[in-house]
């Protein structure tokens, strides 16, 4: 039953009477389902539809707190201060006053903490937020991340491209990480024509790895073309952003490596057109 302390991540406090609509209309999910136990997945775009960050959304009934990658904090909070204009709400990087954890494979949920499972999928475990490290970690941050691999489940900038990655591309719609009905949001014209019009072309899907890991970027083969790139990984798993022509279980080089496409059961792709 492990659990571990993510010390790369970081978290934003979103307080004031305003927050929950305030935080509403810039990002793609449903703030307003953070509860007690029930946290939301989020991401902010560009006004073109394009990823910028994505977070874990928690409440603890006075305040949101906002699981998001440490390194982008600071940004986080410039960035979301633009919109705030007469908003009574106030953001701050409260990363010093909390520390992340993990728990997966039936680890009982902490107390004392805010504390809520994971969003994306069962076996993803909880995530909670408390302001002492926890004791009993039997875990690393490397245990984690070869269990949020085997998943598919992307890790921020590590899987994604601010500016470039679209939000379906990389799941955010099988991972309840897109609202289609809370209204209007930055970004949400690309993502909702995305959807309803069959745009999609690549995604971002787990890959075995056979070989050296590539580093990020690396081109992806097949048969000779370029099919996409290597984003992140670990022994011997990893994540790949595919052409959808290439995961019909061709093998693929990147670098000194061989690929394969491992398309998770909870991965929607389009049917193929029978001939």
């Amino acid at each position: 039953m492990p659990t571990t302390l993510l010390p790369d991540r970081g978290v934003l406090e979103v307080a004031g009477e305003d927050r929950v609509a305030f935080l509403q209309g810039l990002v793609s999910n449903d703030v307003a389902e953070a509860a007690s136990g029930r946290a939301v997945w989020a991401a902010l775009l560009t006004p073109q539809g394009k990823w910028l960050a994505d977070f874990f959304v928690f409440s603890d009934g006075e305040r949101l707190l906002l699981d998001c990658e440490r390194a982008q904090a600071p940004g986080l909070v410039a960035r979301l201060s633009r919109f705030r204009l007469r908003s009574r709400a106030s953001l701050r990087d409260a990363s010093d006053g909390f520390h992340v954890h993990v728990g997966w494979d039936g680890a009982p949920m902490p107390e004392g903490a805010v504390a809520a499972p994971d969003p994306r999928l069962p076996d993803a475990g909880w995530r909670a937020l408390a302001t002492a490290p926890l004791p009993g970690a039997d875990a690393t941050p490397e245990d984690w991340d070869r269990r949020r691999l085997a998943l598919g489940l992307p890790d921020g900038s590590r899987d994604m491209a601010a500016e470039q990655t679209v939000l379906l591309e990389a799941g955010f719609d099988e991972l309840r990480g897109v609202s289609w009905t809370k209204g209007c949001y930055m970004g949400q014209e690309l993502t909702a024509r995305t959807r309803y019009r069959g745009l999609l072309k690549r995604r971002l899907v787990p890959v075995s790895v056979d070989g050296p890991l590539p580093p990020r970027g690396t081109p992806v083969l097949a048969g000779g073309a370029e099919a996409g790139e290597m984003r992140s990984g670990r022994d011997g798993l990893g994540m790949a952003l595919l052409r959808l022509e290439a995961l019909d279980g061709r093998s693929l080089r990147c670098g000194d490596a061989t690929l394969a496409a491992r398309v998770p059961a909870w991965m929607v792709l389009p049917r193929k057109e029978s001939a």
